[in-house]
């Protein structure tokens, strides 16, 4: 039996989101959303994102750059997957938004490089912190 498109959609989900995100998510479904939710799921991740004919990588820095473009606040969340769970390099990240820059505006990529660098700072491994603050000792 094939696997139905809400299915594809939660596997390619939690792939890309992360398990623990997915997880907490469907936890605080309520009736009001339900439907909703099924559907995102069904139709963004098991109809879109599940599709072949653009890699999963491609497909994160699409939908970087248009939440950037609309100013939504999922952006976090999809700079967080792209960069734990996908392995894109931030500067990678830095070059979409230049590019989103160019075609939705300097404040839609002002806010996006705001957001970007809050992410990648929750994320600055304790060892790099270790080594910066004794860079900075150093300094003084």
């Amino acid at each position: 039996m094939a696997e139905s498109r809400y299915d594809s959609g939660m596997k390619v989900r939690k792939e890309v989101l992360g398990s623990e995100h997915v997880e907490q998510a469907q936890a605080r479904i309520t009736d009001f959303d339900a439907d909703f939710q099924h559907f995102i799921t069904e139709m963004a991740w098991g109809s879109v994102w599940a599709r072949p004919d653009l890699d999963r990588r491609t497909r994160s820095l699409v939908t970087i750059a248009i939440l950037a473009a609309l100013g939504r606040e999922e952006l976090a969340l999809h700079l967080r997957a792209a960069i734990h769970n996908l392995g894109i390099d931030p500067q990678e990240i830095a070059e979409v938004l230049l590019h989103v820059a160019v075609y939705a505006g300097v404040p839609a990529a002002n806010s996006a490089f705001a957001v970007a660098k809050k992410v990648l700072d929750e994320h600055v491994p304790a060892s790099e912190e270790a080594d910066a603050t004794k860079t900075s000792r150093e300094d003084v």
